[in-house]
């Protein structure tokens, strides 16, 4: 029997869960689940390490390596083949702001620290 996956923390969600090429129909999205979508964020976005992401997402680096890779891999497919992208699904939880130290800036806790 296989291991149950371990949710992976996301900051918060996407502002936006539909990008669409000029044309595209409802069936040609490629879909990025929403851990996905945070480790680009983290990584490509924000200058992470992977090391660092994996620590703010509380998995392991090759965990955190494994969701990057398959990212880029969708997102490269969506450019080179003019699929949309939809973000939606996977095995997340959203940061609650619990931790002492948060790095994470858009979670509960530091969005209300803003106010």
């Amino acid at each position: 029997m296989p291991r149950p996956r371990k949710c992976r923390k996301v900051c918060k969600l996407p502002p936006a869960t539909k990008f669409c090429v000029h044309g595209c129909e409802e069936t040609d999205y490629i879909v990025l689940t929403v851990d996905e979508y945070e480790c680009i964020r983290l990584v490509d976005y924000q200058g992470f390490s992977q090391e660092q992401c994996a620590e703010y997402m509380q998995v392991s680096r090759a965990t955190a390596q494994l969701i990057c890779d398959s990212a880029r891999k969708k997102i490269a497919s969506a450019l080179v083949n003019g699929r949309g992208i939809h973000i939606d699904g996977g095995d997340f939880r959203l940061c609650e702001g619990d931790e002492e130290h948060c790095g994470c800036g858009g979670c509960k806790k530091h969005c209300q620290l803003k106010k």
